[in-house]
């Protein structure tokens, strides 16, 4: 006779990866869409999966399957449980990797200018080739932000958004006091346009603060934005999820309560990607000459139109380079 096992699950954590070119009405952010029903029904409609691929690293699926935990994907991102009873130790690390489906998400989404390059490195012993990667981030709870306080307290993966420094390149997010500004070119010279006077009210997008800036051996003490592709992480990633069973200090951060348990109230981890702005030019498609051109980027988004004029294709955006510097981004609009 067969032996049946009845196991409860928890929930053990959740995160939503959300990107506004899917979101935003035309110039207003998602979060300040001011018709509730109107903003769930777009979350509602909202599906990552097409996007993006969002997978546990070899490593995780090892500790997911020593925990009897179930790993699932859904519409807005993932979720994790384990059984009720399980006990997570404290220094468990759960990762993810995340790479592009959607061939033309760089298209539409900020930050994505600089390139991923793969770079190979022999170890000291000229055996062992160690594979990095530019610009990749790393989003973690143990670095995450938060927005909101009590029960609207909203806890992203992404950390804070740096001030302003002399080497920030074409849109790079800097924030000053409560103003969240994005710049239009990389420096010196750079202009920057001013995405809010509320930063606190809006969510904290993934930036460039997200990418670890590393010494790569032999690279004679010159830093890069980069990470260590460890075994099991494709040249491909394109983001990484880290999750820590315990944040130190900040407890609403960690996944598990002080017995190692999975809560009775998981978190709800938050990542956003940012959608790409451009300055939008419009050209006689019979003569080729510009007729008429923004003086500010404007957002790319699905639903709406952030400008008066017949808004842009996601696909005809950009770079206008000189001297080896992006100057701007634009849209081209054929009319």
């Amino acid at each position: 006779m067969s032996e049946h096992i009845m196991l409860s699950y928890r929930r053990l954590f959740e995160v939503r990866v959300l990107h506004h070119y899917w979101l935003d009405q035309g110039a207003t952010a998602f979060d300040l869409i001011s018709v509730p029903r109107k903003k769930e029904q777009r979350l509602q409609d909202f599906d990552v999966r097409p996007l993006l691929e969002i997978t546990p690293s070899p490593a995780t699926r090892k500790l997911l399957k020593a925990y009897r935990a179930v790993f699932c994907k859904t519409a807005l991102g993932f979720i994790t449980a384990v059984p009720e009873q399980a006990v997570i130790s404290g220094n468990t690390m759960f990762e993810f990797i995340v790479t592009v489906r959607d061939k033309a998400f760089c298209n539409y989404t900020a930050l994505t200018l600089k390139p991923q390059r793969l770079i190979e490195m022999q170890a000291g012993d000229a055996q062992k080739v160690h594979r990095y990667k530019e610009n990749v981030p790393v989003l973690s709870n143990l670095t995450g932000v938060s927005r909101g306080t009590g029960n609207n307290r909203v806890l992203f993966l992404s950390r804070e958004i740096p001030a302003a420094s002399a080497n920030d390149s074409a849109e790079y997010l800097v924030l000053s006091g409560n103003t969240l500004k994005q710049l239009s070119g990389d420096k010196p010279g750079a202009t920057a346009h001013t995405l809010t006077t509320q930063a606190k009210k809006n969510p904290v997008y993934v930036h460039q603060g997200d990418m670890p800036v590393l010494a790569l051996p032999g690279d004679s003490g010159q830093t890069r934005r980069a990470v260590r592709l460890l075994d099991g992480i494709p040249d491909n990633v394109f983001a990484l999820i880290q999750l820590h069973a315990q944040r130190p200090g900040d407890n609403p951060f960690s996944l598990t309560d002080n017995q190692g348990h999975a809560k009775a109230i998981p978190p709800v981890f938050e990542i956003r990607f940012k959608n790409r702005s451009t300055i939008r030019q419009y050209i006689n498609k019979n003569s080729r000459s510009l007729e008429f051109e923004e003086t500010d980027p404007l957002p790319l988004t699905f639903f709406g139109n952030s400008g008066s004029k017949r808004k842009p294709s996601e696909t005809l955006v950009k770079p206008v380079v000189s001297n080896s510097k992006v100057i701007k981004l634009v849209s081209e609009i054929f009319v």
